[in-house]
């Protein structure tokens, strides 16, 4: 109970700090954290002004983060994209974050195809667009669906990376 008490009458600026050290969080993200735990909006603000003041929050920093993170699960850039905007980053930072990623793109569609369904050949029109609906879900864009799906797999080369 006296820990909980505790951790309730930090400051702002330092329950903000505390998610901080455990990951990168968006300004957004940060703002409604500590109105959750009790800040309100004044307080909330401040804090994360000052963390940015002092460069421990930084949404280039957060966009670039999350895109690596995701497009090392698969996701595609629009996916990437939308969940950055979620976030709140503004979309020249959501741009740079993935346009800074070294990533091949149409590679890893396929590869992520290859993963879902190893080398079965596409015998249908029906199983095409399974496989499209998939990586679209996934955040491809259409011509890099397009690619991926008409592309044979068997023939891709390398399963290392799967």
């Amino acid at each position: 109970m006296a820990r909980q008490r505790r951790a309730d009458d930090r400051s702002a600026y330092d329950k903000a700090l505390g998610l901080l050290a455990r990951r990168e969080h968006s300004a957004r993200e940060l703002k409604a954290k500590l109105a959750a735990r009790g800040s309100n909006a004044g307080e909330a603000k401040a804090a994360v002004e000052r963390l940015q003041d002092q460069q421990y929050q930084s949404d280039d920093r957060f966009a670039g983060s999350l895109a690596r993170q995701r497009s090392g699960q698969g996701y595609g850039p629009r996916r990437i994209a939308a969940e950055l905007k979620s976030h709140g980053v503004a979309d020249a930072e959501i741009r740079a974050a993935i346009d800074g990623l070294d990533v091949d793109w149409p590679a890893l569609a396929t590869a992520q195809l290859r993963r879902r369904h190893g080398n079965a050949p596409v015998d249908t029109h029906e199983e095409r667009a399974r496989r499209a609906a998939f990586l679209l879900r996934r955040g491809f864009d259409a011509a890099t669906v397009r690619a991926a799906t008409r592309a044979d797999l068997s023939d891709s080369g390398d399963n290392s990376d799967v």
